[in-house]
């Protein structure tokens, strides 16, 4: 299947690297889609129309703003369009697009190296069921696939397309507190990465029983449980939970 991107900003570059296969590429700043295209390999061409021409899939990557002036280029020459566009809802893709098939996805940045999470709007297609699968098998490549109602889209991307970035705050202000209690911050960061990974991996093998690996790790007034409840006295589920308010509050990404 010929992948085509319209934009090449962070998350489209992330996108062609997890698949690792030459791809059709277009950016209003040229030189961005030339980078893509000499990384993975394909073709960086001179507009959107061009990529809509020769793609089996088009995969926008712009702007949300952007969705009427570059559906304008793109809809008459789409074989099949997939989105990845926040705050973006299948109708108003639909209306864009009217007798295409629309697919609507919500990937987050470590689909670069396959381990992300990847949430596929229920509903999308068109009346082929082979090309529906193609489309949805590309986009697992990427990592786990999550199938959810459209209307929780936004709020899924609150959750996992905003979650590296949490992440790596929570892994910086570890590192930090150990470079206040003297361990140097390489060997901190080595040590305080490592630690997340493997807690996802162990987390992955629990089916994602959270309390189950709390548990293992938590004796009752041990050191451990100590640390937990400064964490909950210091807001540490309230300021999630704010955060994921933020994003939403006013319906875009």
């Amino acid at each position: 299947m010929q992948i085509g991107l319209i934009g090449c900003g962070n998350m489209a570059r992330a996108l062609a690297r997890g698949w690792g296969r030459p791809v059709l590429c277009a950016d209003p700043v040229g030189q961005r889609a030339r980078d893509l295209a000499a990384e993975v390999g394909g073709e960086a061409l001179d507009g959107n129309a061009a990529v809509a021409e020769r793609a089996d899939v088009v995969v926008l990557c712009h702007k949300p703003a952007q969705l009427r002036s570059v559906a304008e280029e793109v809809a008459p020459k789409a074989a099949a369009v997939a989105s990845i566009l926040a705050a973006t809802s299948l109708d108003a893709l639909r209306d864009a697009y009217p007798g295409k098939p629309v697919y609507r996805f919500m990937p987050s940045l470590p689909v670069e190296v396959r381990q992300g999470a990847v949430v596929q709007s229920a509903g999308g297609g068109g009346a082929d069921a082979s090309q529906d699968a193609a489309v949805s098998e590309l986009f697992a490549e990427l990592g786990t696939l999550v199938v959810l109602d459209d209307s929780l889209l936004d709020v899924a991307m609150g959750l996992m397309s905003c979650g590296p970035a949490y992440v790596a705050l929570v892994a910086e202000a570890q590192i930090d507190a150990g470079v206040r209690r003297g361990v140097p911050a390489a060997q901190g960061a080595e040590l305080v990465v490592q630690t997340l990974a493997g807690t996802a991996e162990l987390l992955r093998r629990r089916d994602n029983d959270t309390m189950a690996v709390r548990r293992e790790v938590s004796s009752p007034g041990g050191l451990t449980a100590r640390g937990v409840d400064a964490l909950e006295r210091g807001g540490v589920r309230a300021a999630f939970s704010a955060a994921l308010d933020a994003v939403l509050q006013d319906g875009r990404g």
